[in-house]
């Protein structure tokens, strides 16, 4: 039975804590947030905010002890902790196991391997210099992706090499390293598990990616893809959160190669940039479906209203200080464009300071509106010089 004093407990005060505060605002269920500052996105938007690190072992049994459910926006946060707790009786969604086994990538892959779920093969190397070593006795080829296995997101943590120009790029860090696969899509679908084991997946999308900050740029949702393809990339989202035995959400990215296989990329156990145009565009968002999974509700229905497309909102290269949103009068007047600002008090480059989901029956009038609104909107600082404030 919920009422008005359940508590759920949320580990990061990011976009994604503040977004899921949003959606259990209208069951009046409490939040609670742990996360070093109240000036954080979810600051605001939390039932009670409570200041410490999510990564200590105490702030975090101390955060967990009076809490019904506790879930994560973000993995690196004290699994050790979340064990103990999960002793103790405490709901703890993702389980600690399964968190453990996705924020180290290479124990994520050979998880793959091991339930025979399809994904690119790989290699485990120490350092940068072990890779260099393979390369002299031939024994690894370019191109390359090398992946830390530990801290990487947003596209840090990632070193591409095509060539010997690019080994400066390597990563003086435990990693993994894939063939550098050949693709013509990049994929993702949200998949929701309840512990009654009452499974739903969102509709396949497409991801186009800066390949400068390797950050999504543009989310499509559907993906155009065939009947086939998209079945098949469901049918591998499902296997997957059934093999991780989580509950919650998990957003499982794809590769489709360009022989048609969907391969899994990575995965993350929580609401992912590639499900935000949910809140708009589908009849349940990412966020309700998650509080749904982890408090053993049914799940919503995922089906899309309308297409979209999704912009990532980020710092203008070249500013770091104060946030100032230059030209979003002109936006928010391009019909069909819904704009959520994560209130972030500083711009850093690329960094991502909001979204904004654009809806349209003609999906290419929604590309032409994100385009526009990519183009038009410069999230800067105060001084207009480049420098900071």
């Amino acid at each position: 039975m919920i009422n008005t004093n359940y508590k759920i407990g949320i580990l990061g005060g990011g976009q994604l804590g503040k977004m899921l505060t949003l959606a259990a605002q209208n069951w009046e269920v409490e939040t609670w947030i742990l996360d070093v500052s109240k000036d954080f996105p979810a600051g605001n938007s939390c039932s009670h905010f409570v200041e410490g690190n999510f990564k200590n072992y105490d702030d975090v049994m101390a955060f967990g002890k009076d809490k019904d459910v506790i879930t994560v926006e973000i993995e690196s946060v004290n699994t050790e902790a979340l064990a103990d707790l999960q002793l103790q009786g405490k709901v703890i969604h993702p389980r600690p196991e399964a968190l453990n086994l996705i924020k180290d990538k290479g124990l994520q892959k050979n998880f793959y391997h091991v339930n025979n779920l399809p994904t690119s093969s790989f290699v485990l190397f120490e350092n940068e210099k072990e890779i260099q070593a393979k390369l002299k006795s031939g024994e690894l080829k370019y191109p390359f992706v090398q992946k830390a296995r530990t801290g990487g997101y947003d596209g840090r943590g990632v070193a591409v090499i095509k060539n010997e120009k690019d080994l400066p790029k390597l990563l003086p860090v435990k990693s993994i390293v894939e063939p550098l696969v050949d693709i013509q899509k990049e994929l993702s679908v949200v998949v929701a598990r309840n512990e009654s084991g009452e499974v739903k997946a969102f509709p396949v999308v497409e991801m186009e990616f800066n390949s400068k900050v390797n950050l999504v740029e543009y989310l499509i949702c559907p993906a155009a893809v065939s009947k086939e393809v998209a079945a098949e990339a469901e049918r591998i989202a499902i296997a997957t959160i059934e093999a991780f035995d989580i509950c919650g959400l998990l957003a499982v990215e794809l590769f489709l190669t360009k022989d048609n296989q969907v391969l899994i990329n990575e995965v993350a156990p929580r609401p992912h940039n590639s499900g935000h145009h949910s809140i708009d565009a589908c009849v349940t968002s990412q966020y309700q479906q998650h509080l749904r999974g982890i408090m053993n509700w049914p799940l919503g229905n995922t089906d899309v209203m309308m297409p979209s497309v999704m912009v990532n909102l980020l710092g203008a290269d070249g500013y770091t200080g104060e946030a100032v949103y230059e030209n979003l009068n002109e936006c928010l007047a391009v019909a069909g464009a819904k704009f959520h600002i994560y209130g972030k008090k500083i711009t850093k480059p690329f960094r991502k300071m909001g979204h904004v989901t654009i809806l349209d029956n003609d999906i290419n009038k929604a590309k032409e509106k994100g385009k526009l609104i990519k183009d038009t909107l410069k999230i800067c600082t105060k001084v207009m010089s480049g420098k900071s404030v």
